[in-house]
Formats: C-alpha cells, sequence, structure tokens
C-alpha cells in the first residue's frame, strides 16, 4: 500500500519517483516493464546503434501497414527499461520552439506556455557550459557538449553555412529560428545520462520508494469512479498494489493510453469490440497520435573517420574502446546523430518546420540493414505534421502490443513539405563543403523529380521517435486529462508522459517529457499537502493522528 503508484519508469517517470518521493511522508512505488539498466549498451553512448535494431531493453513495436508509405509496416522502438527511451535514444537535448508551448496554453490549458514551463526545464538541468536565463545547473539531468565529435560535423555545418545558413551554438537559446550546429546530449562525463541515471539511481536508498523492475502492468482498480491500484505481472504471476492516493501512468504515448483502454476508459466501440467493461467513455483515449515523419539519406565516403564496418574501422574501433575505457573519450563517445539543423520548407514561415539530424555511419532501416564500408547520413523530419493517426488494441490481452497507427502523410500537405525538405537537405549535401568525404548516393542518385522524390519517400521514410498526444490534454469531449494531467471523469488518476501533449514539439521530444514529469510533481506535491493542511485542520478540532503515517517500503 502507498500514496502514489506510478507506472512506468521512462523519462516523465523517474522525474516524477524523484521529486514525489523527496518528501519522507510521502510513499511511493514505481513499476517498470523492462529490466535494471545494468547493460553496457545502455551507458556508453554508442551502444545506441546495438539497441535500436534489437529487443534488447527495447519493445521494438511495428505499425499497422501504412497507406501513405506504400502500404509498409513502420519500425516503432520504445525503452523497456529503467529509464524508458531514454536510455536508448540518441541523447540530444532539445526543447523546441517557445510556439509550441504557448500553443497549448492559448488551447485552453493554463500553466503551459513556454514561460510558464521554462523553469522545469531549468530546474531539471544541469547545463555544463553554466546557467543563464535560459538554462539550469545543479539538476539531476547532466547536459553536456559531444566530448568527441567527428571532424565531419565540422564539414557539415560549414556546408549549411555555404547554402547561407546560420551557425546555431544553442539550439536551446533565445528566438532560435533557422540554422545549423552540432546538438547537445544528456551525458555526463562521456556517458548516457538517462532520465534513470539522473533521476532515480541517486535516490534508490530512499525508504519510501520502492522500485519494481520486470513489472508489466496489466489494467487500473477502481472502487467507482475512483483509481485504487494497480494488477501488475511479474514473474508470471499476477499481483496487485494499492495507491492511496492516485496512479499515475507515465507509460508512454502507445502504452498508456493501451492501459487505460484495457482499464474500461475510452471509446466505447473499441472496449466493446474486445469485450472489456466499459468503466468511463473517453472517445479521446488513444486518438490524436501525431509523430515526427523522417527521411533518411545515405552517402559513402572514401573517408575512413566516420563510423564503419571495414578492417580499418574495427582497428579504429579497438582503439576507441581503449579511448573509452581510460578516458571516456573517443568514438564510443559518440550519439551517432552529432549535428543537426532547423530549416523552413517555405521562407514565408515564421518557425523551422523541418529538422535535421546528421549521422556519422551510414543508416539504413534503423540500423537493421548493414553496409560494408564507410559513409554519412542525413534525416530530415517534418516537425508540426498535420496527419493524425491512433492507438487501440489487438485484443484484451494485457500482454499483446497496442495497435500502432500513426497515420504517416496521410495529409498531402505533409508530403509537400517532406519534399521541400529532401530538396533543402540535399543542397547541404552537396555544398563544397562535403566534397571530400562525398562518394556515392546509396539510395536517390537518380532521383531528380518530385514525383522521384514521392515515391523514394513513400519507400523509405518511417518515424524518428516521437510519439506523442494520445492522452491529450485539453477541456474539450475529444480531451483525455485536464490541464493538470488528471483523467476526466476518474478520481485519483493522472496522465503524465509525452501522450498529454495536445501538438507535437518542435524538436526531440525527450526533454520535453521529463520537463512534463517535472511540472506534474508540483501540481501533485500542491494538492497533497493542500489536502493534508485542511484534514489536519479538521483532526487538530477532533484530537485525531496525523493522517498520512509513513509505510515503510523495501
Amino acid at each position: 500500500m502507498y500514496d502514489y503508484v506510478i507506472v512506468g519508469a521512462g523519462s516523465a517517470g523517474c522525474a516524477l519517483a524523484n521529486r514525489l518521493s523527496a518528501d519522507p511522508s510521502i510513499s511511493v512505488c514505481l513499476l517498470e516493464a523492462g529490466k535494471r539498466d545494468r547493460s553496457p549498451l545502455v551507458h556508453i553512448p554508442l551502444g545506441v546503434a546495438g539497441i535500436m535494431p534489437t529487443r534488447h531493453a527495447n519493445w521494438a513495436f511495428q505499425t499497422e501497414p501504412q497507406p501513405g508509405l506504400g502500404d509498409r509496416r513502420g519500425y516503432q522502438p520504445r525503452g523497456k527499461v529503467l529509464g524508458g527511451s531514454s536510455s536508448i535514444n540518441a541523447m540530444i537535448y532539445i526543447r523546441g520552439h517557445r510556439s509550441d508551448y504557448d500553443a497549448w496554453s492559448q488551447e485552453g490549458n493554463p500553466g503551459w506556455s513556454f514561460d510558464e514551463v521554462l523553469p522545469y526545464f531549468k530546474r531539471s538541468e544541469n547545463q555544463e557550459r553554466g546557467a543563464n536565463e535560459h538554462h539550469g545547473i545543479g539538476g539531476p539531468l547532466n547536459v553536456a557538449d559531444l566530448r568527441s565529435p567527428h571532424a565531419i560535423c565540422e564539414s557539415f555545418i560549414a556546408a549549411g553555412q555555404q547554402k547561407g545558413y546560420a551557425r546555431i551554438e544553442d539550439f536551446n537559446g533565445p528566438d532560435i529560428t533557422e540554422g545549423v550546429g552540432y546538438y547537445q546530449v544528456t551525458q555526463q562525463e562521456g556517458a548516457r545520462c538517462s532520465a534513470a541515471t539522473a533521476f532515480l539511481t541517486p535516490i534508490l536508498d530512499r525508504p519510501n520508494l520502492t522500485v519494481v523492475t520486470e513489472a508489466h502492468a496489466t489494467r487500473v482498480l477502481f472502487d467507482g469512479k475512483r483509481a485504487t491500484g494497480v494488477r501488475y505481472r511479474k514473474n508470471d504471476q499476477g499481483h496487485e498494489i494499492t495507491a492511496n492516493r492516485e496512479v499515475i501512468l507515465s507509460a508512454g504515448a502507445l502504452q498508456s493510453p493501451q492501459l487505460l483502454m484495457l482499464s474500461g476508459i475510452g471509446p466505447r466501440d473499441e472496449l466493446e469490440r474486445h469485450g472489456i467493461e466499459l468503466r468511463h467513455e473517453l472517445p479521446g483515449v488513444g486518438q490524436n497520435l501525431q509523430d515526427h515523419i523522417d527521411y533518411v539519406t545515405a552517402v559513402t565516403s572514401p573517408s575512413k573517420e566516420t563510423i564503419g564496418l571495414s578492417v580499418p574501422g574495427s582497428w579504429d574501433m579497438l582503439r576507441a574502446m581503449n579511448d573509452y575505457r581510460r578516458y571516456r573519450i573517443g568514438k564510443l563517445t559518440s550519439n551517432v546523430a552529432e549535428a543537426g539543423g532547423f530549416l523552413r520548407s517555405d521562407p514565408g514561415i515564421d518557425v523551422p518546420d523541418l529538422q535535421l539530424h546528421f549521422v556519422v555511419t551510414i543508416l539504413d532501416d534503423h540500423g537493421r540493414k548493414l553496409h560494408a564500408g564507410h559513409g554519412y547520413s542525413c534525416h530530415v523530419c517534418l516537425l508540426r505534421p498535420k496527419s493524425r493517426g491512433r492507438v487501440g488494441l489487438h485484443s484484451a490481452n494485457p500482454m499483446a502490443a497496442p495497435v500502432i497507427d500513426p497515420g504517416f502523410l496521410s495529409e498531402e500537405e505533409d508530403m509537400q513539405k517532406m519534399v521541400r525538405g529532401f530538396k533543402l537537405m540535399r543542397e547541404i549535401l552537396s555544398a563544397p563543403a562535403l566534397a571530400s568525404y562525398r562518394g556515392r548516393d546509396l539510395y536517390t542518385a537518380d532521383v531528380r523529380t518530385d514525383e522521384e522524390i514521392r515515391e523514394v519517400i513513400r519507400q523509405r521514410a518511417d518515424t524518428v521517435y516521437h510519439p506523442i498526444g494520445t492522452c491529450r490534454m485539453g477541456h474539450d469531449e475529444g480531451a483525455v486529462v485536464d490541464s493538470e494531467l488528471k483523467v476526466h471523469g476518474i478520481d485519483g488518476l493522472r496522465v503524465v508522459d509525452a501522450s498529454v501533449m495536445p501538438t507535437i514539439v518542435s524538436g526531440n521530444t525527450n526533454a520535453p517529457t521529463i520537463m512534463i514529469g517535472e511540472k506534474a510533481s508540483d501540481m501533485i506535491l500542491f494538492a497533497t499537502r493542500s489536502s493534508s493542511s485542511s484534514r489536519e485542520k479538521e483532526q487538530s478540532h477532533q484530537g485525531s493522528q496525523p493522517v498520512w503515517p509513513v509505510e515503510a517500503t523495501v
């Protein structure tokens, strides 16, 4: 029996567990379906290359066939380990544009404008460059420059400058409009700083915090319209756990809506189709799925400096292993996507709607197809797609994967912008600064017309791993949670993760999801202390003992 039960130890869940359990009078249980984050592939930055294409610490979901992608099934890697997707991502620290958050607020979600969420970004951050009005120091999440960036990234940035783009030193600074540069990363002394490393590992000895791994949540428990606990499976056995105050779902944009539906909360027709008793009808659960559609081009290179499969590359990697072991520098500290930029698909728009990730190796099908030799790749993704998808159920079996249908390129405007993005990316990659590295274009050497570009996008585009929006925050009939992230119509239940975003942010989603966890913790603690204060006043008149005795948890 705990005050709070959190389902999911990902980016938001780890931040929540840390902040809530900082109060010793509050007991917290954190459930995670994956294992402890002991794998070296998690902590060594370049280890991402071994995780993303496999099921190691990875749910490795597939989408439904996508008409916009020639009926191909897309790939959806998500973290199945302490730290969630922050333990398997490319560690890029990006917040998005201030207009993203201002739009949330303007849509009827008070407290979520950029100026109101910036303090939570700063609170979580330990910016190695130092503090200023946009950055914080002393927070759990270490944000750093890459230790050993590849020289080709400097040439990529120079290529962008040759095409008229500014060099950006801080993509999270004031009023960033357009430009290229190096990404900062969530690393500390050359190792990954996941949400688990930052928020969870330092506090595992707190007596009021219990972390249960390999615990797959199967449904939320209720007393009428109040959430009272969680049922989960561990070691092929069922268990139940009680939440005195709240159950908090932080299972991510794909699995938080799945768990709500398995628990009888969601669209009536979806639940009836699978024989699930309707507890509360919320038609928006699982709807509004948004993701950044992304195309990757790859070019071979005569240079052996990039990461590649070759005899020189193997010797280089052996040296890199020694450099990492002794000094925490070298190729193993690479996040692979070291540089990039933000571009506008149309000069007439104010805020960039395209993002580039420049990759220091040949990347094909999320790393699941390998190529001999050396080269480089570049992603272009659409930051504010119009296309919408959904998450549903394959069955009432809680161990089954959810239905994932992103609806990629279902809106024609998205394809038009991706075609423009492809052309802008190609212009940069063809600039003189990259001439000494440039070899053969692997996929698009003969692609010239707009229709040819469309076809190669349909053949090769997929996610860049940023699903959001399936438990949308708002106050209309399609919203799932309110601006305090409480599930509409249900007491004692919140959703705190990327699924609550009404619209997708203009960049990578890890830092914004941690911010959501930080802000939610303050809202929850404020409500807890207000409630406790009221009860204590009431009981002081009755001569009662304090209301919330601390339960020791092991």
